[in-house]
């Protein structure tokens, strides 16, 4: 993974404010309780520079919600990395990473305002499709020399798409802070992901 221009870094950061001033402003308030100057006020920027991040507020709430940029933490998984490493630990790893960082609670609390504001739904998937994306290209230049490209695809693809019940609230599962349900059996976050690898390590 190359590191990031000094002015990459810079354009980064800004689209991470006024986004996280967009997820807090909706979660405070729904989505139609603000505007763009809201979020612009809060995140101490223009108009200008918000419009050069972003189409809509719909667009930086969900980056708020779903945006993962612990460049170092992911720096050091690849360094850390061995000759027997395989990308089925690699990506076990980022998705445990992603879920650390709160990502899956926050996109869970968009999921729900989306369904009293649909126009949040194609930024969404287009945030869970970059994730994807963004794995998937990862291991395809840590590990061509290995393994097929249509295996790491494959293998992305059943990973992420495990994902999207926990997402949008089909699964069982109890995330942490979260109160169990007497009424259900619902399993911990961390025994799911253990299953789920153990599936893909050890076949069906």
């Amino acid at each position: 993974m190359n590191k990031q221009s000094l002015r990459d870094v810079k354009r980064e950061a800004t689209a991470n404010l006024l986004a996280e001033a967009a997820f807090d402003l909706a979660m405070e308030l729904g989505m139609d309780g603000f505007v763009v100057e809201d979020v612009v006020q809060r995140a101490g920027y223009s108009r200008r520079t918000f419009a050069n991040h972003f189409s809509c507020k719909e667009e930086a709430v969900v980056m708020g919600a779903s945006a993962f940029n612990n460049v170092d933490e992911v720096q050091h998984l690849i360094e850390s990395l061995t000759e027997n490493s395989n990308p089925l630990q690699v990506l076990e790893q980022l998705v445990r990473m992603e879920l650390t960082a709160g990502l899956f609670k926050k996109t869970r609390e968009l999921v729900k305002l989306s369904k009293q504001h649909p126009t949040l739904e194609p930024y969404i998937l287009s945030a869970l499709h970059h994730h994807q994306g963004d794995a998937q290209e990862l291991l395809i230049n840590l590990f061509e020399d290995k393994y097929a490209t249509g295996y790491i695809q494959l293998l992305v693809g059943a990973v992420y798409g495990a994902a999207l019940p926990m997402l949008y609230g089909s699964s069982n599962i109890q995330f942490p802070g979260q109160t169990k349900d007497e009424s259900s059996e619902s399993i911990l976050l961390d025994q799911y992901l253990d299953e789920m690898f153990t599936f893909l390590k050890n076949g069906f």
